[in-house]
């Protein structure tokens, strides 16, 4: 008993101590790390940012090394790092790396059109502000999460397309080792150049990327980019639109948008992937809407490609697994170089594509140089082993004779059904 007594004794001294070392001293070592009082954490157990010295105030190398501290130690047992939303804005320098076991989270909304500085023409929130262009912004490892943030590039020009800086991407993926287990959600993207670039290699494959809720307008055409992701990636609720910072006054003109074009780039580019998933994407002002690579298979629903040279390409190497499932959409082909350039489904190579209520129609817009019409409705050039088949299609304001146009495609076979062309005239039949 006297024993028992002693030791209750000694554990309260020991309580006692260390909360006398805490008011002393608002942080503790953690493998040589200091790490933040509770003060600066949640209920939920997020860590402020500010706590390691993230701070609007700062430089951008300072925040940027005090963000990679901050990362390195909450990666050893998982923790949410917070970043505290300000009028002003963190600029934090590029080459960050987000370790396993991180979430890095804002408290910024979904933003389609920006956030609104009371006094001036800039955003505020949770905002990341990137005004270097040695590295990509961030590098993912697995088992991460980034949300409710937006990132800004202040110095790309909203206005001048001969000074579009050809920053780096965004947003990438860490590539020391496979990466298995992304989440990116409720993104916004001011004046990038390249916003997300998941792109692995056979070796080192990612696996279970999933994008979802993020808008941007990047001024190289190129929004998420995949290669050699397996088992499912999934683009959910995805928005590229020159618009996107309309509400601090910041809006791409025709101009901008023309050179966007000019790229001749994909919104959306799937390869190397199995069973990919793309659900509720729009795309405005870009080349290319989506571009479905020869190793890739999946579906594709509730889409709306607007301003596009070419809506959907869709490539594929075997007749075995190459293959989409395209619903619930509609394609605007109206811009490029000359009529013949433009298609608002072009299918290339092997495999198989089903179109289900899949409308195509063009016209005139000024945001950007519009030819106004489209060459067909389908493309099929150079296949080899291909079928397709379309039903419930409306099709319009093409200028070919035919909405079906095959070239260098005997081995194609294509059956219509219950679609209609520019004259709303039933089409129906193989090809």
């Amino acid at each position: 008993m006297i024993l028992q007594r002693m030791k209750a004794i000694g554990l309260v001294w020991a309580t006692l101590l260390v909360a006398v070392a805490t008011i002393a001293n608002p942080t503790h070592r953690l493998g040589g790390l200091d790490r933040p009082a509770a003060d600066h954490v949640d209920q939920e157990g997020w860590i402020n940012l500010r706590s390691f010295g993230v701070l609007p105030s700062n430089t951008g190398t300072i925040n940027r090394d005090n963000l990679q501290r901050a990362i390195d130690e909450a990666s050893r047992d998982g923790g949410v790092l917070f970043l505290e939303p300000t009028a002003e804005g963190y600029e934090i320098a590029s080459g960050v790396v987000l370790k396993e076991n991180v979430s890095l989270r804002g408290g910024s909304p979904v933003s389609p059109r920006g956030s609104k500085h009371p006094d001036r023409a800039a955003p505020v929130g949770s905002l990341i502000k990137i005004v270097d262009d040695a590295h990509p912004f961030i590098a993912v490892q697995s088992a991460t999460a980034i949300a409710n943030l937006q990132f800004w590039y202040p110095e790309q020009t909203h206005a001048n397309p001969d000074a579009i800086k050809p920053y780096p991407p965004t947003i990438t993926l860490e590539k020391s080792g496979r990466v298995e287990g992304v989440t990116l959600s409720a993104l916004t993207f001011y004046g990038e150049y390249e916003t997300m670039d998941f792109r692995a290699t056979a070796e080192r494959h990612c696996e279970l990327l999933l994008i979802r809720d993020c808008y941007g307008y990047p001024l190289s055409g190129k929004f998420i980019t995949i290669d050699y992701c397996y088992d499912i990636p999934r683009i959910l609720d995805c928005h590229v639109n020159p618009a996107i910072m309309r509400r601090f006054d910041r809006t791409y003109g025709k101009a901008m948008v023309d050179a966007v074009i000019r790229n001749q780039t994909y919104a959306y580019r799937i390869d190397h992937t199995d069973n990919a998933q793309l659900i509720d994407v729009f795309c405005f002002g870009t080349y290319g809407g989506i571009l479905l690579g020869a190793e890739s298979y999946g579906q594709l629903t509730n889409f709306n490609l607007d301003c596009v040279t070419i809506g959907i390409h869709k490539l594929g190497a075997n007749t075995f697994n190459r293959n989409w499932m395209v619903a619930q959409g509609s394609i605007i082909a109206n811009t490029g170089e000359d009529i013949q350039s433009i298609h608002p489904i072009l299918v290339e190579g092997s495999g198989h594509l089903s179109l289900n209520n899949v409308e195509a129609f063009s016209g005139h817009n000024p945001a950007l140089t519009t030819v106004g019409k489209s060459f067909g409705y389908l493309m099929v050039r150079d296949a080899k082993k291909l079928t397709i088949s379309v039903v419930g299609a409306r099709m319009a304001n093409y200028v070919a004779d035919t909405p079906i146009l095959k070239v260098n495609s005997d081995d194609a076979t294509i059956a219509v059904t219950a679609s209609f062309d520019k004259d709303n005239r039933l089409v129906s039949g193989t090809f």
